[in-house]
């Protein structure tokens, strides 16, 4: 596949499209999915604003989500199958939900995917506390399902900076040049035969050395071994060498305080997905593209995309947003497909 395509049609429709026309069977190396939470609410757009949930009846509707219950499930796991089936077998796939319906989504979606190729349940802080007299306590996350096709997909470490009490807790001396750094043991529990000796000694009894006693005299004459009190050498980690700290399964990333469109998602964890996930030039599909953030995210980090929406306002914004600022370079490249009027346009300026 060369370029971009937008679709505007019924998912289901759309990826059987991609599946049988197409021919992206195996082809696709990142899903990501946001679809409706089975809320019974009407979506709406007035004006430059986008409601979240509204129950009002002014201003033009997005896209409404009334499908409720088995048979809101049965609907995600018909289009889950045809999602499988464009996955490469290094492919991923992350579905967005919440809290009510998330659990039997995780449930349906182990029988698509198999139990075995579920990574994480993502705990998603997606605003700030809320004060509603309500019982219960505030619902501030969202939970996203972290699927891969095989136990062999794509993964690029995601790392977080370390921030200033991270670097304190983790790094707590400074050298003279002012660098903090830390220091970790040059053995490790399990005697071998015949040991080594380092500097003269050997490792404490019961233990053996983690490294060469070569690399080790390498690392001391650069002075990255410190001696500790007792005479043990302690290899020096230095904070400012290090990438950063492990993303865990709770991210924060709050979503726009006005979004253009309804439940408009927070950009940067949908980069770090993409980042994570897929490789340059790798294909990624949203089937529920809504105002196109994920289409952003991908051509963003030089990938290739595919959107999917029945509605013509996502569609509309979609093409709005990619238009904007830089990714307006990505716009030469894009084909549309309305497969609702079977009409296909090439290589246009959205």
């Amino acid at each position: 596949m060369n370029g971009n395509l937008l679709i505007k049609s019924e998912n289901i429709e759309a990826l059987k499209y991609l599946l049988d026309v197409k021919g992206l069977r195996g082809k696709v190396d990142l899903i990501y999915t946001d679809p409706p939470f089975a809320t019974d609410c009407d979506f709406r757009m007035s004006g430059n604003r986008a409601a979240t949930v509204s129950h009002s009846r002014s201003g033009q509707i997005a896209y409404t989500d009334h499908l409720l219950g088995k048979d809101f499930v049965e609907y995600i796991r018909e289009r889950l199958l045809l999602m499988r089936e464009l996955l490469s077998d290094r492919g991923s796939i992350y579905l967005h939900t919440d809290y009510k319906i998330g659990h039997y989504l995780k449930v349906m979606m182990d029988g698509v995917f198999g139990i075995d190729n579920f990574r994480n349940d993502i705990t998603r802080v997606k605003c700030n506390p809320k004060n509603f007299k309500r019982i219960g306590y505030g619902n501030i996350k969202d939970m996203i399902l972290f699927y891969t096709k095989t136990d062999n997909p794509i993964w690029h470490e995601p790392k977080m900076p370390y921030t200033a009490k991270d670097l304190e807790r983790l790094f707590p001396k400074v050298d003279k040049m002012g660098r903090r750094y830390t220091t970790v043991p040059l053995h490790a529990p399990g005697e071998t035969q015949n040991p080594k000796r380092f500097k003269g000694i050997l490792p404490p009894e019961g233990r053996h050395w983690r490294t060469a006693p070569e690399l080790m005299e390498q690392w001391d004459k650069e002075g990255l071994i410190e001696w500790s009190e007792s005479g043990n050498p302690r290899k020096i980690i230095y904070a400012d060498e290090k990438e950063g700290k492990r993303m865990q399964d709770i991210w924060e990333f709050k979503d726009p305080q006005y979004p253009i469109y309804p439940t408009e998602k927070n950009i940067d964890f949908i980069r770090m997905i993409v980042r994570t996930s897929s490789d340059e030039g790798s294909i990624v599909v949203d089937p529920f593209c809504g105002s196109g953030t994920t289409l952003m995210a991908a051509a963003t980090e030089r990938r290739n995309w595919i959107g999917i929406d029945r509605s013509e306002a996502a569609i509309k914004v979609t093409k709005e947003r990619m238009m904007m600022g830089e990714l307006s370079i990505f716009s030469e490249n894009i084909d549309f497909i309305d497969l609702s009027e079977r009409r296909e346009v090439r290589t246009v300026s959205v």
